[in-house]
């Protein structure tokens, strides 16, 4: 199912990240500069959010009792609701009563808000945690982010501000998300390094860096697809991308009987090398 893609992505040179498309600090293993650069994408290692696998290391030792994928997940699902209180939201504060309460949006609501529309305003909740946690900025919210001064930067923030605000410590949900997905995939393919995905983008959307070597700047989280006829309805151009098994968010069957997703990988952005392999012409 994944693929070991050692080879394949050229050597030199390799363009850098631009400042631009990075903050100096992350809550991360290694700094953006270098998780988001082809480097990384060439040679990936193992990425980890500050104090996740420490706070909550009681989780990782239940998980290694496990012996099936869907037993795994039954335990990390029943860890979310008892820890972030989500089925009893009054002991976390809920207020019916309170302007803008939001308490019951939880993971799950967060992902299904990104699969029917990633300029969402769950959408915006999600870019936001890869920039709090990766230091990658956003380079898409309903249209392209040139600069911090953009209005559509600070549309995307206000989403992002009115997405989290009154809600039950959404991000720390997200951090727990992640790495779940990480142990799973390092645990059914622990020699794998990456997966080959499918990227179907529409022209506006595409911010390259080297054309003509085929290297481009993903938004910060990015729907991926397994199989190039999925990609082709997400965009006129489609490309094929070896993405580290460590930049993967979530994939379709993390979560069985959950956000299936038609094959659907929410990846984190940066440079990649990419190979355009289709244009799709739409009448």
């Amino acid at each position: 199912m994944h693929d070991d893609m050692k080879s394949g992505i050229h050597s030199s040179p390799w363009p850098a990240l631009p400042a631009s498309a990075y903050l100096p600090i992350n809550r991360c293993s290694l700094p953006a500069a270098i998780l988001g650069g082809l480097t990384f994408q060439a040679h990936p290692i193992t990425l980890s959010i500050d104090g996740i696998a420490e706070l909550h290391r009681d989780l990782w030792q239940r998980l290694d009792k496990l012996t099936q994928h869907a037993d795994r997940a039954s335990q990390f699902m029943d860890y979310m609701t008892v820890h972030f209180l989500l089925q009893e939201p009054e002991r976390a504060g809920y207020d019916p009563q309170q302007p803008y309460a939001r308490i019951k949006m939880d993971y799950l609501q967060l992902l299904r808000g990104w699969m029917f529309d990633a300029d969402s305003r769950e959408g915006a909740v999600l870019k936001g945690w890869v920039e709090s946690r990766f230091g990658l900025l956003p380079r898409w919210h309903k249209g392209l982010i040139r600069s911090a001064d953009d209005d559509t930067y600070q549309n995307y923030l206000h989403q992002r501000t009115t997405g989290i605000y009154n809600t039950n410590a959404l991000e720390a949900q997200l951090d727990l998300l992640y790495t779940y997905c990480q142990y799973e995939l390092a645990h059914r393919y622990p020699e794998t390094l990456h997966v080959t995905l499918y990227r179907g983008i529409n022209p506006e959307e595409v911010t390259q860096a080297m054309p003509d070597k085929g290297v481009m700047l993903f938004n910060n989280l990015n729907s991926c697809s397994r199989t190039q006829e999925r990609a082709d309805e997400f965009g006129s151009l489609v490309y094929r991308v070896p993405v580290p098994q460590t930049k993967v968010f979530y994939y379709s069957g993390l979560l069985p009987g959950r956000l299936q997703g038609e094959d659907e990988y929410i990846v984190i952005g940066g440079l990649y090398e990419v190979e355009r392999i289709k244009t799709v012409h739409i009448d």
